[in-house]
């Protein structure tokens, strides 16, 4: 009974509520969704939404928020094909120098909202369009196709007769769950988030934290930027368009707090699936990209009411639990 408790009141309990529900929803609209090349799809696709909101996850907890992984999704696939295919680098080396440069777009957004001053939301905000448009300066608008065949089995390459992605999101988010419940920057990336004056009077340099959020971040948006350009040998500064929505649509859903300080990064994993399987079923049944963008607000709405309630919920389903 205490372990049923337990459970009921954990921050896994809501995120997997809203994804079975998802499920069930989508399955019974259209008999399509549950076919074995369209859940290979899914998965498939929720790669890089599930990546970029692991960065989203980390900004969130220290109280910021990050509207820039859409549009440094973009640059870095325009970066990546550019110094692969029109400069002729090995591809290792236009990896390396694509993930050190996402990495440091973070930074840029960490300068910005800590030591600028500047409200996360605005500094970011600003370089959403400034890294989008340097995505069209340096492309001059045109996509860059057939960047090189080594890229394509990065992401669509198997092992053991499971797509690649699903290894990169695991371990991932395992490192991610791993560095903030068992390390002093981890854990004081929570503590930013959740006081900050007592986080500095016991000792956390609260700047540099956040500041280390936002690298992790870009580095994040990057890894997602690649896996992009993997999947379709190309780079567009029209790529990664929504994504920073998405991304927080995973980590809200996945019981975020806006406010900062509270919220569980495999909470996010979850916040992720439910975010890809809604845009799959939408997909499916051709529902037009503007009232796809309508359908996730609804979502994000829904899942912050939720959260707010869940702690009520749960006390009331332990009641009746306890009185049966």
């Amino acid at each position: 009974m205490e372990i049923l408790r337990k459970f009921l009141r954990s921050s896994i309990i809501g995120p997997m509520g809203a994804l079975v529900i998802a499920v069930l929803i989508v399955s019974m609209t259209t008999d399509r969704f549950l076919t074995a090349q369209n859940l290979m799809n899914v998965s498939l696709q929720v790669s890089t939404v599930a990546i970029a909101a692991i960065g989203a996850t980390l900004v969130i907890l220290t109280g910021g928020i990050d509207l820039s992984p859409g549009s440094a999704v973009a640059l870095t696939t325009c970066l990546l094909a550019i110094f692969v295919k029109n400069q002729g680098m090995p591809v290792g080396i236009g990896l390396m120098l694509a993930l050190g440069l996402g990495a440091g777009m973070g930074l840029l957004n960490g300068l910005l909202s800590t030591y600028g001053r500047i409200p996360s939301y605005v500094a970011t905000l600003a370089n959403m369009s400034g890294f989008r448009g340097l995505a069209f300066l340096i492309t001059k608008g045109s996509p860059i196709f057939s960047v090189s065949p080594f890229l394509e089995p990065l992401f669509y390459g198997r092992l053991l007769g499971v797509p690649l992605p699903f290894y990169y999101v695991v371990a991932l988010y395992g490192l991610t769950y791993v560095y903030l419940r068992n390390t002093a920057s981890g854990r004081a990336i929570y503590a930013v988030g959740g006081n900050e004056s007592a986080a500095r009077l016991s000792g956390i340099h609260v700047s540099r934290t956040r500041l280390w959020a936002f690298i992790l971040a870009g580095l994040t948006a990057a890894i997602a930027g690649v896996l992009m350009t993997a999947r379709l040998n190309s780079g567009s500064p029209n790529y990664g368009v929504g994504l920073e929505l998405a991304a927080i649509a995973a980590a809200v859903i996945g019981g975020a707090s806006l406010t900062g300080g509270y919220g569980n990064v495999v909470a996010t994993l979850f916040g992720a699936l439910t975010v890809a399987v809604v845009q799959n079923v939408l997909n499916l049944n051709a529902v037009p990209a503007a009232w796809q963008n309508i359908t996730l607000g609804l979502i994000i709405v829904l899942a912050v009411g939720f959260d707010m309630w869940r702690s009520d919920i749960a006390r009331a389903a332990s009641r009746l639990i306890w009185r049966s």
